[in-house]
């Protein structure tokens, strides 16, 4: 009962229990096993209920919890004495392997720099045991010849007390005749004469034999020439002759090795940098232009540094003078050269004048080097001619007239200001509208108008300010509108169109989005206005000359090769559809349709497109050339006709008039008048028109060559060239071209193989075979393959597998837990028990303190 009291009530009750219940024989898990297999683990063990989850409980005690224990701890001690964990080793072995294994390792180190001593080691062919010896001095810093060794006196006077000092020398004698010491002063100075004499006579020595020396090497190789191949050892002859060559690899890479390394360049500046300073440069530009309109000269001051290149020798470098006169020493008095001051004042002076020159045609290379090539017309302007020839006016009336300075610079004054009124201004601001541009470049040739674009792009710089992007797309819809505008004029100013192109082109790589959407709303205002027209009178005239331009400029500035463009698709099916709708009427339609086929031509040279209006086109070009229209072997579809007046406009009215043609290509000018006096004219006209159509022809059937359809495509074209075409009244050069045409086509008819599809075997039809399905006896259904029934093992294994991992890491989880509990439980168990302690000694020192106090009150 008493070692009941001390356990808990669990404890209590499970150690009664264990007196009354007995082991049930039926309850011993036994496994019969018929004979053991060497390797292999049994999985139940033979026992009574329970002893299992006592192993895995032991198990889990050795593994886990001292992993649990030992986490996030360092300080383990591993024991990696030899033999420390091997059973089979004897204690005496184990020391005194131990003691051989220390042995060795202390050996190894006093062994690691022993040489042996049996071979004689030498260094340059002598002996190291020799030179150990240390027989040569070390050379001392004196140059004497008993190197490495002081003489007695100068060790007696420096280290002897000074007795030298105090020894008397012979033949020295007072005024009295008797013997006198000499002074420690007097002896120093000969100990001072004495080395220095002998410094001198060991100087001379070297300089004597440094001199025969030399002499002697002149003379060895004024004979070595002749005593070398002499005196030479065979070996060494051999040797020589049989020395190879250097190889071209070897060679380079010793030239690699002497080239030089490649310099850092200067950093490579962003386009907001560049921006801002082209803008700087500008409007410091215009302050100068203004400042000579209003006749303020300002000098710089400054010396432009000239370009000096890597090979210059800096001969022609001059020091600064000295200002201050030489001085001469003559006859005991000083005597001041001032002849020589003289002469390098003059020195200097034209020194400073050279210099002068210098620094102005420094700063004119530098102005020079400040203009770019946006001023380069300028200066090819008429109004530069005339500063020229000013300036060559001005300069002969001053080798004529000597005029003062005052006069000078008030004519280069007002030279400055007309040449600064006829300049163009370096600073624009973007335009507002197409009425401020057409002011601004109004007036102006068609150079000084790229130059005002140009500066005006510069000047406002999407990166300069936030609204300049706005002014900056808004421009190239106005450029557009006065592209048009001199398109339409009378004569048509096409050499500035070409020159603004640029400009344009600039514009769309800045701003592509706005770029498309101005010309997609020129091609849809054209395109709806034909519709208009088509609507009202159901046929329409050929696009002007100005929405000509629009689809070459719409080709330069934008991809023609894509198979869906915003801008070029829509531009291509404008082209086909006019090359559709509109008649041919006249010798300035046929100009304007070959127009819009060498543009058709341009957009699907690169991607090889289909065209079928261009080649109807062509055909029906062809067709008006033709005279006999009875019968023919081919059918002509509109905008051409058949017979009619439109139908023979090519035809020529006197077939000598070839004799005096020459090819020319037709003028963009003729698409709106067309000016032709005489019939020779027209003529000529005619067959240059053919011929533009025949170059256009050969180029179309070198580009379609490779289609399935080709035979089908031209066969109309070459029915009418052998057949119907008068090409024997051509000259010569459209007949060569005409062989060429039908040597192309005839070239590519060949028969090719009509499409069909690949063979295949044929697809059975589907027969109802019975799905047979393994059903087992307890009713589950199994795979009918091979693969099936194996993924459901595979699936059944895992499954299991899963399972009892969960298991395990559940187990793991509760007994960490548990043992957690446990920890705890026992942590404040012990801090119950000395909380107890504590207040029992309390508690006893209070009653021995009463105690004492009531002894003190009853002896009162």
């Amino acid at each position: 009962h008493k070692k009941a009291n001390r356990w808990g009530p669990d404890e209590h009750l499970f150690h009664i229990s264990s007196f009354f219940i007995k082991n049930n024989p039926f309850e011993v898990k036994i496994n019969r096993k018929k004979f053991d297999i060497l390797g292999r683990k049994s999985k139940h063990d033979v026992g009574l209920p329970g002893v299992s989850r006592s192993k895995a409980i032991n198990k889990r005690k050795e593994t886990l919890l001292k992993e649990y224990k030992t986490k996030d701890k360092a300080n383990k001690f591993i024991d990696k004495r030899f033999g420390e964990y091997d059973t089979k080793m004897d204690p005496e072995e184990k020391i005194l392997q131990r003691f051989s294994m220390e042995r060795q390792r202390t050996q190894d180190k006093k062994d690691m720099y022993n040489l042996n001593e049996e071979e004689e080691l030498t260094h340059y062919g002598q002996s190291l045991s020799e030179m150990e010896k240390l027989n040569d001095m070390v050379d001392s810093d004196d140059d004497a010849d008993e190197k490495g060794v002081l003489s007695a006196e100068l060790t007696a006077s420096h280290f002897g007390g000074g007795g030298l000092l105090r020894r008397k020398t012979q033949g020295e004698k007072d005024n009295g005749g008797n013997q006198r010491a000499k002074s420690r002063q007097e002896l120093i100075e000969e100990l001072i004469l004495k080395s220095k004499q002998e410094k001198r006579e060991r100087q001379n020595q070297k300089e004597e034999s440094q001199v025969l020396t030399e002499k002697l090497d002149q003379d060895w190789k004024s004979i070595q020439g002749l005593l070398a191949h002499k005196n030479a050892p065979k070996a060494d002859r051999l040797e020589e002759e049989d020395k190879p060559k250097l190889d071209e690899y070897d060679m380079m890479v010793r030239e690699l090795g002497f080239e030089m390394k490649a310099q850092p360049s200067e950093k490579m500046k962003t386009p907001e940098e560049v921006a801002r300073e082209e803008r700087e440069r500008l409007q410091k530009l215009e302050a100068d232009r203004l400042r000579r309109m209003m006749g303020d000269v300002v000098e710089d001051c400054t010396k432009t540094q000239a370009h000096m290149s890597a090979d210059d020798l800096n001969d022609g470098f001059i020091l600064d003078g000295d200002e201050k006169p030489t001085l001469a020493y003559q006859d005991g008095k000083w005597n001041i050269n001032e002849e020589g001051a003289k002469i390098e004042g003059d020195d200097e002076e034209e020194g400073g004048e050279g210099e002068s020159g210098e620094e102005e045609s420094g700063g004119e290379e530098g102005s020079g080097e400040d203009s770019h090539s946006d001023l380069d017309s300028e200066q090819e302007s008429e109004g530069g001619e005339e500063e020229v020839e000013e300036e060559e006016k001005d300069e002969e009336e001053k080798d004529e007239v000597p005029a003062t300075k005052s006069q000078l610079s008030e004519e280069e004054r007002k030279a400055q200001a007309e040449a600064a009124k006829t300049e163009l201004p370096y600073t624009f601001k973007a335009p507002e509208s197409y009425s401020d541009l057409k002011g601004l470049l109004q007036g102006h040739p068609a150079d000084h108008q790229c130059i005002i674009l140009a500066r005006t792009q510069k000047c406002n710089h999407p990166s300069l300010a936030v609204g300049n992007k706005l002014k900056l797309q808004k421009l190239f819809g106005f450029l557009l509108e006065y592209v048009g505008e001199l398109a339409s004029r009378s004569p048509p100013e096409l050499s500035t169109i070409d020159k603004i192109i640029p400009q344009l082109y600039g514009l769309c790589q800045l701003f592509p989005e706005a770029a498309s959407k101005a010309m997609q709303t020129t091609l849809v205002d054209s395109a709806h206005r034909m519709e208009e027209v088509l609507e009202v009178k159901g046929r329409a005239a050929f696009p002007q000359l100005d929405m000509l331009i629009y689809l070459k400029i719409t080709a330069l500035l934008f991809p023609t090769s894509d198979f869906r463009h915003p801008v070029t698709t829509p531009a291509l099916l404008y082209i086909s559809q006019a090359l559709t709708k509109c008649p041919v009427m006249s010798l300035e339609d046929v100009t304007s349709g070959l127009v819009l086929c060498c543009l058709a031509v341009e957009y699907i040279s690169f991607s090889k497109r289909f065209c079928p209006e261009l080649i109807n086109f062509l055909l029906g070009v062809l067709h008006l050339a033709v005279q006999d229209k009875t019968s023919t072997g081919y059918s002509v579809v509109p905008p051409f006709r058949q017979n009619g007046k439109v139908s023979d406009l090519l035809v020529l009215s006197d077939p000598e008039s070839s004799q005096t043609w020459s090819k020319k290509t037709l003028p963009l000018s003729a698409t709106q008048t067309l000016t032709l006096t005489t019939d020779l004219d027209t003529d000529h006209y005619r067959l240059s028109a053919v011929a533009t159509c025949m170059d256009l022809l050969k180029h179309c059937s070198s580009l379609y060559r490779e289609l399935t359809s080709y035979s089908h495509i031209f066969q109309p074209i070459t029915t009418l060239l052998s057949k119907h075409l008068p090409i024997k009244t051509y000259p010569a050069a459209l007949q060569d071209l005409h062989g060429e045409i039908l040597a192309t086509i005839s070239g590519s008819l060949t028969s090719r193989p009509l499409l069909v599809f690949q063979k295949k075997k044929p697809i059975p039809l589907k027969l109802f075979t019975p799905k047979i399905v393994e059903v087992l006896d307890y009713g589950k259904k199994r795979g009918n393959t091979k693969e099936e029934r194996e993924k459901e093992r595979l699936n059944h294994k895992y499954k299991k597998e899963f399972k009892g991992a969960l298991r395990e890491i559940r187990k793991d989880t509760r007994f960490l837990a548990r043992e957690k509990l446990n920890e705890v439980m026992g942590r404040d168990a012990e801090r119950k028990r000395k909380v107890k302690e504590l207040f029992g000694s309390l508690a006893t020192q209070e009653g021995e303190w009463k105690a004492l106090k009531r002894r003190k009150n009853s002896r009162h």
